[in-house]
């Protein structure tokens, strides 16, 4: 429990950023020089709320969401301070439309059985030019061929056992965000230590209309 997740830091500089840029830029459309405008963030799929806890930290107004009841359980006794919600996995997001600025969903996209639903939800619930910030494992020709020529490789990225229900590579998320009418998509591909497995950093525009 509390322990930081894979490659925490390299994830928490990519959140960080846009949340500097959403409250900055919200500033300036007002007019205001300072303070920087509150920026309302959803964290969703925040496991034990390890990246909900430092947007909070970095002045973000943050509500964090999971399906999952332990996990929030650990969060509440770890950061006291979040707001929490729990959610059905089958219905709807229980939040009112374009209610956030930014829509955070770190290594959750991989586990959604309904992807369509799922971005559709998002989309509704991000303000008109929001931003939604992903990160999944990456599945590159690269890692691809790894798996082909190791057998060890291949078990251990496509494990019967893992909750993994989908493999994206650059070229299939960047289509899957543009179908849902996604902009500015950029997408950019990470990992720490050689061997480690990679990930994807995406991010991008809800249209204004």
């Amino acid at each position: 429990m509390g322990a930081q997740p894979h490659l925490a830091r390299l994830r928490l500089h990519f959140l960080l950023s846009a949340i500097d840029a959403c409250r900055l830029g919200g500033a300036a459309a007002s007019g205001r020089l300072s303070p920087p405008a509150s920026c309302e963030l959803l964290d969703l799929g925040c496991g034990e709320g390890w990246f909900a806890a430092e947007a909070a930290s970095a002045g973000a107004e943050v509500l964090a969401a999971d399906v999952g009841r332990e996990p929030l359980r650990r969060a509440a006794l770890l950061h006291p301070h979040l707001r929490l919600v729990q959610i059905d996995p089958c219905a709807p997001l229980p939040f009112e439309d374009a209610s956030f600025h930014i829509v955070w969903a770190s290594e959750v996209i991989e586990h959604v059985p309904d992807t369509a639903s799922w971005l559709s939800e998002v989309r509704r619930v991000l303000r008109p030019s929001g931003k939604l910030l992903i990160t999944t494992p990456a599945h590159e020709p690269l890692a691809l061929l790894r798996g082909a020529l190791m057998p060890s490789a291949f078990a251990r990225e496509f494990d019967p056992r893992s909750d993994h229900l989908r493999f994206y590579n650059r070229r299939s998320l960047r289509a899957l965000l543009a179908e849902f009418r996604f902009t500015e998509v950029s997408i950019s591909t990470a990992c720490g230590l050689w061997g480690a497995r990679a990930i994807m950093l995406a991010s991008a525009r809800r249209q204004r209309f």
